[in-house]
């Protein structure tokens, strides 16, 4: 039997009324979502196949957020075992394609300020996993496995993987130095949904971490599928930053520090991208994200080349791409 036809079985248990299933969408991993028809009213089924999925996370997450105030999917009902479960609708309308230059300032204002309740509601006791040394690295072996390996076709040399140790030193050191809040870990256009009411609705929220505050916001305004201009990002990141300061979070005092903090920060998770998108065309035979790769290429040397420890980084990746 197939995982659709298990799901409807499944559903036909807990929805009390006739339904229809059509695809909703699928994500870069095993999950796929349904949107279930039951009458004038729309709900999602979430298909996350077992073992490569865990919906418990998933669960866990939406409970902590929906506590702190976030318009996340309320859980209506779940089957672990098999992996599936049934949520509330957020709607069609992805961050993604409604964004304007008209509308932008508001979109991402309301963004910032749900981030914000995100990361207020930062519990001590261990009740999400670190975003530690190991994961940070494991993160970013994936560009010189991924990215220079498979996709460049390349072998690096002594002197160019004493480059690579340095800079993910150095990067790992500064990330583990900022403050430590809620991280959602892919807080960008196509996780957020424009809502009528408690906008935006958060999706895709199931990995998050106890991680560095600059993270989601690198993740927003630096975001891998829409491009800003600088001076835009940059008042974004002043308004989201006077913002946390007056909601009492703990970002730097100094503005100039905190931005260092998110361009290094941006430097860690674009690295890391840059092998994911690589893995997924090459291991998973997903291509959609190769056109994405120029823009997040360019983030990372423009921030590379304003910070002179980082520059050796960017000089190899000039290297790298005479070969690309």
């Amino acid at each position: 039997m197939d995982r659709k036809h298990q799901l409807e079985q499944w559903l036909a248990t807990v929805v009390a009324k006739p339904f229809t299933l059509t695809t909703a969408s699928a994500d870069a991993s095993f999950r796929r979502y349904f949107r279930v028809h039951v009458g004038n009213e729309t709900l999602i089924a979430m298909d996350a196949p077992p073992p490569q999925e865990d919906c418990r996370p998933f669960v866990k997450v939406a409970g902590l957020l929906l506590a702190a105030g976030v318009n996340v999917p309320q859980v209506i009902a779940q089957e672990l075992e098999q992996g599936f479960l049934l949520l509330s609708d957020l709607g069609n309308d992805t961050y993604l394609s409604q964004l304007t230059p008209e509308n932008a300032k508001s979109l991402y204002g309301d963004a910032c300020q749900a981030l914000i309740k995100m990361q207020l509601a930062t519990q001590a006791e261990n009740c999400l996993p670190p975003y530690d040394a190991a994961l940070l690295m494991r993160e970013l072996q994936l560009f010189p496995e991924w990215y220079v390996g498979k996709h460049l076709g390349r072998t690096l040399n002594v002197a160019e993987q004493a480059v690579i140790d340095k800079t993910f030193s150095l990067l790992i050191d500064n990330v583990l130095q900022q403050p430590q809040v809620t991280v959602h870990r892919d807080y960008h256009s196509r996780n957020l949904m424009v809502t009528a009411e408690h906008n935006p609705g958060v999706l895709d929220f199931q990995d998050a971490v106890i991680g560095a505050i600059t993270y989601d916001l690198v993740s927003l305004f630096k975001d891998a599928y829409i491009q800003w201009d600088e001076a835009d990002l940059m008042d974004w990141v002043v308004r989201y930053w006077q913002a946390a300061k007056q909601a009492g979070l703990p970002v730097n005092a100094d503005f100039g520090q905190f931005y260092k903090d998110f361009e290094w920060m941006g430097v860690q998770r674009h690295i890391k991208v840059l092998g994911i998108f690589a893995r997924l065309y090459h291991r998973d035979g997903k291509d959609g994200y190769l056109k994405d790769m120029p823009l997040v290429m360019q983030y990372l040397q423009s921030a590379c080349e304003r910070y002179v420890e980082l520059r050796p980084f960017l000089r190899l990746l000039r290297e790298l791409e005479k070969v690309a």
